[in-house]
Parts: structure tokens; sequence; C-alpha cells
């Protein structure tokens, strides 16, 4: 059963280039309520452990190192249907097959920096806001 809540992190590249307030903006336009926001920077623990499920993947050393280069942007986000909502907004992965309109399609500049995480089911969205957001933290 879907949930209405999901997870997102702004990543690096995005924070860099000056995209948060522009990333929020479509978030909340989208229709997106923001129940907890933080900025933060990941570890090289807490990437490796993030992206515990890619560890045997070739691309695991560079996503870990992409991912603690700088500050992210960690939120908490509500909406029905959530997941999926917040998946279709975001867009696809590599921004060249990303729909008009997507954040990915507006802000990212390659398949690595690819401007923001969104979770890919109710299940991750629950362990990964846990991750980033102590109890007291999620409203």
């Amino acid at each position: 059963m879907a949930t209405n809540r999901t997870f997102t992190m702004i990543k690096p590249d995005a924070v860099e280039a000056g995209n948060i307030g522009g990333i929020l903006n479509m978030i909340t336009e989208a229709g997106f309520k923001i129940v907890s926001l933080k900025l933060t920077q990941l570890t090289t623990a807490d990437a490796q452990a993030f992206y515990a499920v890619h560890n045997a993947r070739p691309f695991f050393g560079e996503l870990v190192e992409f991912m603690t280069r700088g500050p992210i942007v960690a939120a908490i986000l509500e909406k029905d249907n959530a997941v999926e909502a917040f998946r279709t907004l975001i867009g696809a992965t590599n921004p060249a097959d990303a729909a008009e309109g997507t954040i990915r399609k507006k802000y990212a500049k390659s398949i690595g920096e690819n401007a923001v995480h969104g979770s890919d089911s109710d299940e991750n969205a629950a362990i990964e806001g846990a991750f980033h957001f102590a109890g007291r933290e999620q409203f």
C-alpha cells in the first residue's frame, strides 16, 4: 500500500550550483509538503552505509566520493502516493532521458551528478528518512 511520505536528498552537485531554492520550489509547486529539512554533510562512513546496496558495483567508490564532497539537503516530503509522485517529478536518472519539466532535466549534469535522490519504495523511504532524521526531527 502506498504511503504519503518519501525521502529526498539534494546532492552535492546541485548544492554547489546554487540550486537548492529552485529544486525546493519545484517540489512545493508539485504539491509536496516539506515535513523535515536540513543541510548536512555525509561522512565517508555515512555514504557507505546509505548506499550499501551498491557496494559491489564498480561505481561505488566514485558514488561515495561524490556524495561526501560537499553538503547535501535531506528532506522528508508528504503528498498522496508520495514515492511514485516524487519519482515522476525527479525524472530519469540520466538527465538526457528525463522528461521536460522534471528536476533532473532542469538541474542534473549527468547520470553520476543527477542533482537529487528519491526513494524507490515506501519501505526505503521510511528507512532512508530514519537514516537522516532522528524521531524528534520527523514531524
